[in-house]
């Protein structure tokens, strides 16, 4: 991959002697590696090989989706039938291929879509080769390689300091201290950690799996499948169902083998197995089959993938696939205020002089931003400001500097000008000037009107002094103009419809914030306050959090403690943020969401990633992920309806000592009508439902009821036409058929509304099919079935109208209790 040139961020900055030691304010100059050198150290391993978050590979994919223990048991089952026949009793095997090439290919396509957003949000750290300054892929890196850092950039490789302005890095997620640490030349810098304020330089002495943090990293990177709600309840009920295979296939076989005057049946399709023995196998093979909720794990997939895919067509990265069902689960979303409601770019609306300096205030922030290294967007606008004014940078030497760090809220310089040197710092007018100042009242004042204000002040002493900036001296204010995004508004009126409390919690001044936050129509937002007020204790601070909406002068380790309160308040938490001050509350709440644009420090912790930096898009990330869990409820409760009457009519069946009703391919055409086709449409269906917990009790609340009365019904036909006799005919199997397909197919009704026209059409298939398989010469070939008899016919259908009336009777005293417990 070809280099990318850069400019260095650190700027051309002479070394100059400070109190006796020497302190470089700017970077020596330095070649570092040269092509051969890195030619040299590819060619020998020694590269960052370190595997990137990526998705899972082809390969795995196929893993994947083909061993799976759903297809394990269809295939212990399947062997079965490939000795004892027929071929139409081995159906169910086809189905199961199908549906796993489906959702492989659902998954390749993405993979394709997450691969080509994971390209764009790929950080390229800058290093020193041949004396100059470019951009390269992570994986480039070789060791010895010199690497330049800035704020928010993430340490990619360990390494030691050659040179620091300034440099201050944050490890605490590696080591778990909040407070920033102090970097000097010499010291050691851990892959993992990130930049907070300062730049500098480091040599790489640790890459690839050597590095601190890269077996931490490998594994957190993986595109993987973490713990979800879903996935753990679909596996919990997977368990259920697994232990009750095996005595219930037990209690088949015996009761077929072992029954009264062991029943002699046709041996001509049994390849040579004993008749008895032949038909037990194939009635236990038809229960079990049933019983397997084939397509939950598979369509459960399928809704995830096609998930993904729909939210890269609108540019937002999955980093982690949960994350889509974990934000409609969200009750709070706490944002940032700069970059995310508002613009990114601010402008320079005006320097107002407070006088008590001789030099002019905008030379001194025409200087001020000329010596910040790593300008932040504040430093940025005011330099474009002072240029659009004609006031260049004065040629002032820079004996100190103090980069802007969100902990203290402000930046600085120690400069020599004209009348000596002066100490000059910028920053939070209510962090600098005392509360009762004239100064602070004013930046109070114009802050309460939506500005950014900041105040230049001069320093009683050095900007790099452990006691910086002692006693300050206000000199001017500093309004910034910052302009609210087009889209905030109907995005935080969308969160309002749909209950979800929305917090700003910005470092700016609470008038600030609350100003932005009326602007915006946010409830609360006329009542802002100052985040360091908060209570100390966790729980009344949690409380207050609760309770307010707009909240300013948040420093990174308090944002990540007010995340933290409110998911201790049982609150499901989404934290929003671009910069390196977002990332320890990212990393602490249930879905992090950073923007592209953000730095890549906030990039590789949060889980979704919107590469457009528009707050817009997450109302269709929540939308997508109710449509995903609203569906898959939907499809589980169908699925687990089918395992219960399945196990009903096997036990039943198995206790009185009477044949099976089915065989396997009678059990394939149900499945596949009732349950199976329609399932598949259902599961990627619009849904908005309001996803809220207990998926598996949910579930379980309609399908149990819902397959007892289905399977009581089926027994009850069967006995009805059986009369007394222990062998069924085909027209009695018939009859059990026509019972459980009409009744599930009227809990597919239920399951599937509100109804549109093809949620009724889609049925109405299904039932057409289901005749086709009934009154053609074929299908009651294939499917060995028999309508000859309208007596056993209409059994079958008047049982299950008595069943699809009680059936509706449970829906609806059950949803008047939902309904009476959520009032």
């Amino acid at each position: 991959m070809p280099e990318e040139t850069d400019r260095s961020p650190l700027g051309p900055l002479p070394a100059e002697p400070v109190s006796g030691r020497s302190v470089l304010l700017g970077p020596p100059p330095e070649k570092g590696l040269s092509s051969e050198d890195v030619a040299e150290r590819v060619a020998g391993g020694r590269t960052n090989d370190v595997p990137v978050r990526a998705s899972r590979s082809v390969g795995q994919i196929i893993r994947g989706n083909v061993f799976t223990r759903i297809n394990a048991m269809i295939a212990v089952l399947f062997s079965v039938i490939a000795v004892i026949g027929p071929v139409q009793d081995g159906l169910f095997a086809l189905v199961i291929v199908i549906n796993t090439l489906i959702g492989i290919v659902q998954e390749l396509r993405a993979k394709r879509t997450l691969d080509k957003l994971a390209i764009v949000n790929a950080a390229r750290p800058r290093v020193v080769r041949d004396g100059a300054t470019v951009r390269v892929a992570t994986q480039e890196i070789v060791l010895d390689e010199v690497l330049e850092v800035g704020v928010g950039d993430q340490v990619v490789v360990d390494g030691v300091v050659t040179w620091a302005g300034g440099l201050e890095v944050d490890e605490s997620l590696l080591t778990g201290e909040a407070d920033p640490v102090l970097k000097q030349p010499g010291d050691t810098v851990m892959s993992g950690s990130f930049v907070v304020a300062g730049a500098g330089r480091f040599r790489a002495t640790k890459v690839g799996r050597h590095a601190y943090a890269a077996r931490l990293a490998e594994e957190a990177s993986r595109f993987s499948l973490v713990r979800s709600e879903l996935r753990s309840g679909i596996n919990t009920i997977l368990t259920w169902i697994t232990y009750a295979l095996f005595p219930i296939g037990a209690l088949l076989v015996y009761s077929q083998l072992f029954m009264n005057g062991q029943v002699a049946l046709d041996q001509a399709d049994s390849g040579g197995v004993p008749g008895p023995l032949a038909d037990a196998l194939r009635g236990m093979v038809a229960a079990l089959v049933s019983m397997i909720p084939e397509g939950l794990i598979l369509l459960t997939s399928i809704a995830f993938a096609v998930g993904v895919i729909r939210l890269g067509r609108h540019r937002c990265l999955v980093q982690e696939l949960p994350a889509i069902e974990g934000l409609a689960r969200v009750d709070v979303v706490c944002t940032d205020k700069t970059g995310t409601l508002t613009e990114v770019g601010m402008k320079l609306a005006e320097i107002r002089d407070l006088g008590g300096s001789s030099e002019s205030p905008t030379l001194v922030l025409a200087a001020l931003a000329a010596s910040d290294p790593d300008p932040n967007p504040s430093m940025a606008a005011i330099a474009e400001g002072c240029a659009a004014g004609g006031r260049e940078a004065p040629d002032w030497t820079v004996t100190a500097l103090a980069p802007f760090s969100s902990a203290r809220k402000w930046s600085g310089a120690s400069l020599l000008t004209p009348s000596g040197e002066g100490h000059w710092v910028l920053g939070a007018a209510d962090v600098l000037a005392e509360p009762d100042s004239p100064a602070a009242a004013e930046a109070a004042r114009l802050g309460a009107q939506g500005l950014r204000v900041l105040l230049l002040a001069r320093a009683s002493v050095r900007v790099d002094d452990e006691f910086a900036p002692g006693t300050v001296e206000p000199v001017s204010l500093v309004v910034l103009d910052q302009r609210v995004r087009e889209d905030a508004r109907p995005t935080l009126d969308y969160f309002a419809d749909q209950g979800v409390d929305v917090k700003i919690v910005s470092g700016d001044h609470a008038a600030s914030v609350g100003a932005v936050g009326r602007e915006l129509g946010l409830p609360g937002a006329d009542r802002p306050m100052d985040a360091r007020d908060l209570p100390e204790e966790p729980e009344r601070m949690a409380r207050e959090v609760e309770r307010r909406s707009a909240f300013g002068r948040v420093t990174p380790e308090r944002k990540r403690d007010m995340v933290r309160g409110l998911r201790d308040r049982g609150h499901t938490v989404a934290m929003t943020g671009d910069g390196v001050n977002d990332v320890l509350a990212l990393k602490e709440a249930d879905i992090g969401v950073a923007m592209g644009s953000g730095s890549p420090a906030s990039r590789s912790v949060a889980q979704l990633v919107l590469l457009d930096n528009r707050f817009a898009v997450l109302p269709r990330v929540v939308a997508e992920g109710r449509r995903v869990i609203g569906n898959i409820e939907r499809v589980a409760s169908l699925f687990l309806t089918k395992t219960v009457y399945t196990m009903t009519l096997a036990i039943i069946v198995g206790l009185l000592a009477v044949a099976y009703p089915f065989f396997p391919r009678h059990a394939t055409l149900i499945n596949a009508v009732t349950f199976g086709i329609p399932s598949f449409f259902l599961a990627l269906a619009p849904n908005t439902d309001i996803a809220r917990p207990g998926f598996v009790l949910r579930t379980l609340r309609l399908a149990i009821p819902s397959g007892l009365v289905a399977g009581l019904a089926a027994v009850t036909t069967y006995l009805l036409v059986l009369g007394g006799r222990t062998v069924p005919d085909p027209a009695d199997r018939t009859a059990v058929v026509i019972t459980l397909c009409a009744t599930t197919l009227w809990v597919l009704l239920l399951v599937a509304k509100p109804y549109v026209w093809w949620k009724v059409a889609l049925v109405g298939t299904m039932v057409g099919l289901l005749t086709l398989a009934m009154v053609t010469p074929w299908g009651r070939w294939f499917f060995d079935l028999d309508v000859s008899d309208p007596t056993k016919v209409l059994t079958g259908l008047a049982v299950a109208g008595v069943a699809i009336a009680v059936i509706t009777v449970i829906r609806v005293v059950d949803d008047r209790m939902t309904s009476r417990a959520a009032a």
